[in-house]
Protein backbone atom coordinates (compact mmCIF):
# COMPACT_ATOMS: atom_id res chain seq x y z
CA UNK A 1 0.00 0.00 0.00
CA UNK A 2 3.19 2.49 1.00
CA UNK A 3 4.33 1.79 -2.31
CA UNK A 4 1.21 2.24 -4.36
CA UNK A 5 0.83 5.45 -2.42
CA UNK A 6 4.62 6.70 -3.18
CA UNK A 7 3.91 5.90 -7.10
CA UNK A 8 0.74 7.20 -7.27
CA UNK A 9 2.61 10.69 -5.99
CA UNK A 10 5.06 10.29 -8.43
CA UNK A 11 2.89 9.70 -11.32
CA UNK A 12 0.72 12.49 -10.48
CA UNK A 13 3.59 14.70 -10.05
CA UNK A 14 4.77 14.05 -13.77
CA UNK A 15 1.79 14.44 -15.15
CA UNK A 16 1.74 17.79 -13.56
CA UNK A 17 4.84 18.56 -14.80
CA UNK A 18 3.96 18.04 -18.10
CA UNK A 19 0.94 19.63 -17.76
CA UNK A 20 2.98 23.15 -16.16
CA UNK A 21 5.68 22.25 -18.84
CA UNK A 22 2.62 21.99 -21.72
CA UNK A 23 0.89 25.14 -20.36
CA UNK A 24 3.54 27.78 -21.77
CA UNK A 25 4.10 26.56 -24.66
CA UNK A 26 0.50 26.51 -25.69
CA UNK A 27 -0.04 30.09 -23.95
CA UNK A 28 2.82 31.07 -26.37
CA UNK A 29 1.37 29.26 -29.23
CA UNK A 30 -1.79 31.33 -28.30
CA UNK A 31 0.03 34.90 -28.26
CA UNK A 32 1.96 33.95 -31.77
CA UNK A 33 -1.16 32.93 -33.23
CA UNK A 34 -2.80 36.09 -32.29
CA UNK A 35 -0.05 38.43 -33.07
CA UNK A 36 -0.33 37.00 -36.36
CA UNK A 37 -3.56 36.27 -37.56
CA UNK A 38 -5.71 37.22 -34.83
CA UNK A 39 -8.55 39.63 -35.24
CA UNK A 40 -6.44 42.44 -33.71
CA UNK A 41 -2.95 42.27 -34.04
CA UNK A 42 -2.86 40.39 -37.44
CA UNK A 43 -5.18 42.03 -39.60
CA UNK A 44 -3.82 45.18 -38.18
CA UNK A 45 0.06 43.84 -38.78
CA UNK A 46 -0.86 42.94 -42.28
CA UNK A 47 -2.22 45.89 -43.54
CA UNK A 48 0.57 48.28 -42.01
CA UNK A 49 2.87 46.30 -43.44
CA UNK A 50 1.84 46.60 -47.28
CA UNK A 51 1.25 50.09 -46.54
CA UNK A 52 4.29 50.85 -45.08
CA UNK A 53 5.82 48.79 -47.88
CA UNK A 54 3.87 51.16 -50.84
CA UNK A 55 5.31 53.74 -48.56
CA UNK A 56 8.71 53.02 -48.94
CA UNK A 57 8.77 52.49 -52.82
CA UNK A 58 7.08 55.89 -53.30
CA UNK A 59 9.85 57.08 -51.20
CA UNK A 60 12.48 55.68 -53.40
CA UNK A 61 10.19 56.79 -56.83
CA UNK A 62 10.60 59.94 -55.34
CA UNK A 63 14.13 60.17 -54.13
CA UNK A 64 15.32 58.40 -58.23
CA UNK A 65 13.40 61.96 -59.54
CA UNK A 66 15.33 63.76 -57.44
CA UNK A 67 18.55 62.30 -58.47
CA UNK A 68 17.73 62.20 -62.44
CA UNK A 69 16.75 65.84 -61.96
CA UNK A 70 13.29 65.66 -63.58
CA UNK A 71 10.29 68.03 -62.48
CA UNK A 72 7.26 66.58 -62.67
CA UNK A 73 3.68 68.23 -62.88
CA UNK A 74 0.85 65.92 -61.37
CA UNK A 75 -2.64 67.26 -61.89
CA UNK A 76 -6.15 65.35 -60.56
CA UNK A 77 -8.45 65.93 -63.10
CA UNK A 78 -11.21 63.50 -61.64
CA UNK A 79 -12.27 61.83 -58.91
CA UNK A 80 -15.27 59.14 -58.26
CA UNK A 81 -16.45 56.33 -55.68
CA UNK A 82 -17.53 53.32 -57.44
CA UNK A 83 -19.16 50.51 -55.59
CA UNK A 84 -18.72 47.19 -56.14
CA UNK A 85 -22.42 44.81 -54.40
CA UNK A 86 -21.51 41.62 -52.79
CA UNK A 87 -22.94 39.14 -50.86
CA UNK A 88 -22.92 41.65 -47.62
CA UNK A 89 -23.81 44.26 -48.96
CA UNK A 90 -21.85 46.89 -50.98
CA UNK A 91 -17.90 47.65 -51.31
CA UNK A 92 -17.12 51.02 -51.95
CA UNK A 93 -13.73 52.38 -53.60
CA UNK A 94 -12.15 55.62 -55.73
CA UNK A 95 -11.66 55.64 -59.16
CA UNK A 96 -8.83 58.65 -60.15
CA UNK A 97 -8.02 60.03 -63.51
CA UNK A 98 -4.38 62.05 -63.22
CA UNK A 99 -2.73 63.93 -65.87
CA UNK A 100 1.23 63.95 -65.43
CA UNK A 101 4.13 66.29 -67.16
CA UNK A 102 7.64 67.78 -67.79
CA UNK A 103 6.09 71.18 -68.79
CA UNK A 104 8.56 70.63 -71.42
CA UNK A 105 6.59 68.52 -74.20
CA UNK A 106 6.42 65.35 -72.27
CA UNK A 107 2.69 64.53 -71.23
CA UNK A 108 0.36 61.47 -69.98
CA UNK A 109 -2.74 60.67 -68.10
CA UNK A 110 -3.41 57.37 -66.72
CA UNK A 111 -6.66 56.45 -64.11
CA UNK A 112 -6.14 54.17 -60.80
CA UNK A 113 -8.89 52.31 -58.75
CA UNK A 114 -8.46 51.54 -55.08
CA UNK A 115 -10.21 51.29 -51.19
CA UNK A 116 -8.44 54.44 -50.83
CA UNK A 117 -8.02 57.83 -52.18
CA UNK A 118 -3.69 58.21 -52.37
CA UNK A 119 -3.50 54.92 -53.22
CA UNK A 120 -5.76 55.35 -56.30
CA UNK A 121 -4.35 58.16 -57.26
CA UNK A 122 -0.49 57.22 -56.80
CA UNK A 123 -1.69 54.26 -58.96
CA UNK A 124 -3.09 56.92 -61.74
CA UNK A 125 0.09 58.74 -61.17
CA UNK A 126 2.34 55.49 -61.65
CA UNK A 127 0.13 54.47 -64.95
CA UNK A 128 0.47 58.05 -66.05
CA UNK A 129 4.44 58.23 -65.80
CA UNK A 130 4.55 54.90 -67.70
CA UNK A 131 2.58 56.46 -70.89
CA UNK A 132 3.90 59.55 -71.49
CA UNK A 133 3.48 61.08 -75.02
CA UNK A 134 6.21 64.02 -76.90
CA UNK A 135 4.37 66.57 -78.53
CA UNK A 136 6.64 69.19 -80.92
CA UNK A 137 6.08 72.72 -79.59
CA UNK A 138 6.26 75.80 -81.57
CA UNK A 139 9.00 78.03 -79.81
CA UNK A 140 8.17 76.48 -76.86
CA UNK A 141 4.60 77.87 -76.52
CA UNK A 142 1.98 76.68 -78.34
CA UNK A 143 1.32 73.88 -81.22
CA UNK A 144 2.54 73.91 -84.57
CA UNK A 145 -0.62 73.51 -86.41
CA UNK A 146 -4.37 72.79 -85.70
CA UNK A 147 -5.83 69.50 -85.07
CA UNK A 148 -8.74 67.51 -84.29
CA UNK A 149 -9.66 64.52 -81.90
CA UNK A 150 -12.38 62.56 -80.64
CA UNK A 151 -12.78 59.22 -78.66
CA UNK A 152 -16.24 57.94 -78.29
CA UNK A 153 -19.22 60.77 -78.27
CA UNK A 154 -16.61 63.76 -77.01
CA UNK A 155 -14.74 65.74 -80.10
CA UNK A 156 -12.03 68.57 -79.45
CA UNK A 157 -10.37 70.79 -81.67
CA UNK A 158 -6.84 72.51 -80.86
CA UNK A 159 -5.76 75.92 -82.30
CA UNK A 160 -2.38 77.39 -82.29
CA UNK A 161 -2.31 80.73 -80.84
CA UNK A 162 -0.10 83.84 -80.84
CA UNK A 163 1.85 84.93 -77.93
CA UNK A 164 -0.12 86.89 -75.13
CA UNK A 165 -3.25 84.20 -75.85
CA UNK A 166 -2.94 81.75 -73.13
CA UNK A 167 -4.28 78.65 -72.59
CA UNK A 168 -8.19 79.10 -73.54
CA UNK A 169 -9.44 75.70 -72.23
CA UNK A 170 -11.60 74.57 -69.61
CA UNK A 171 -11.59 71.54 -67.65
CA UNK A 172 -9.51 68.13 -68.46
CA UNK A 173 -8.02 70.29 -70.90
CA UNK A 174 -7.06 72.56 -69.34
CA UNK A 175 -4.98 70.37 -67.07
CA UNK A 176 -3.53 68.78 -70.23
CA UNK A 177 -1.47 71.86 -71.60
CA UNK A 178 -0.48 73.30 -68.50
CA UNK A 179 1.71 69.62 -67.84
CA UNK A 180 2.43 69.61 -71.56
CA UNK A 181 3.74 73.44 -71.29
CA UNK A 182 2.01 74.87 -73.73
CA UNK A 183 1.46 78.90 -72.92
CA UNK A 184 -1.05 79.69 -75.50
CA UNK A 185 -3.57 77.38 -77.19
CA UNK A 186 -7.55 78.06 -78.18
CA UNK A 187 -9.59 74.46 -77.77
CA UNK A 188 -13.35 73.55 -78.07
CA UNK A 189 -14.97 70.50 -76.97
CA UNK A 190 -17.84 69.42 -78.50
CA UNK A 191 -20.08 66.70 -77.33
CA UNK A 192 -20.05 64.90 -74.53
CA UNK A 193 -18.39 66.29 -70.96
CA UNK A 194 -16.82 62.96 -69.26
CA UNK A 195 -13.66 63.70 -68.72
CA UNK A 196 -12.09 60.66 -69.47
CA UNK A 197 -13.70 60.58 -73.11
CA UNK A 198 -12.20 64.30 -73.29
CA UNK A 199 -8.64 63.52 -72.41
CA UNK A 200 -8.42 60.81 -74.88
CA UNK A 201 -9.89 62.52 -77.40
CA UNK A 202 -7.40 65.55 -76.36
CA UNK A 203 -4.44 63.10 -76.74
CA UNK A 204 -5.49 61.71 -79.82
CA UNK A 205 -4.92 65.42 -81.24
CA UNK A 206 -1.71 65.96 -80.00
CA UNK A 207 -0.36 62.97 -81.44
CA UNK A 208 -0.79 63.93 -84.75
CA UNK A 209 1.25 66.94 -84.19
CA UNK A 210 3.99 67.23 -86.39
CA UNK A 211 6.79 69.64 -86.69
CA UNK A 212 8.52 71.39 -90.15
CA UNK A 213 11.68 69.47 -88.90
CA UNK A 214 10.67 66.39 -89.02
CA UNK A 215 8.52 67.03 -92.20
CA UNK A 216 11.55 68.19 -94.14
CA UNK A 217 13.45 64.73 -93.16
CA UNK A 218 10.51 62.48 -93.75
CA UNK A 219 10.43 64.37 -97.40
CA UNK A 220 14.51 64.56 -97.97
CA UNK A 221 13.86 68.84 -98.28
CA UNK A 222 14.98 72.00 -96.63
CA UNK A 223 12.58 74.02 -93.19
CA UNK A 224 12.18 76.82 -95.91
CA UNK A 225 10.97 75.19 -98.78
CA UNK A 226 8.50 74.27 -96.68
CA UNK A 227 7.72 77.48 -94.95
CA UNK A 228 7.96 79.53 -97.98
CA UNK A 229 8.30 80.29 -101.77
CA UNK A 230 11.88 80.52 -103.46
CA UNK A 231 13.22 80.53 -99.98
CA UNK A 232 12.27 84.25 -98.97
CA UNK A 233 14.01 86.32 -96.05
CA UNK A 234 10.63 85.55 -93.96
CA UNK A 235 10.76 81.33 -94.75
CA UNK A 236 14.32 80.95 -93.78
CA UNK A 237 14.12 83.36 -90.55
CA UNK A 238 11.48 80.88 -89.71
CA UNK A 239 13.59 77.73 -90.41
CA UNK A 240 16.64 79.05 -88.55
CA UNK A 241 14.48 79.68 -85.38
CA UNK A 242 13.13 76.39 -85.83
CA UNK A 243 16.39 74.62 -86.76
CA UNK A 244 17.85 75.84 -83.37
Amino acid sequence: MADENNQAPEGAGFEAQDAGAGAPQEQQGRGRGRGRGGPGGGGDRGRGGRDGNRGRRDDRRGQNAEDGGEELIEKLVHINRVSKTVKGGKRFGFAALVVVGDGKGRVGFGHGKAREVPEAISKATASAKKKMLRVPLKEGRTLHHDGAGHFGAGRVYVRSAPQGTGIIAGGPMRAVFESLGVADVVTKSVGTSNPYNMIRATFEALGEQTSPKSVAQRRGKKIADLLGRGGSQTAEADAAAIAE
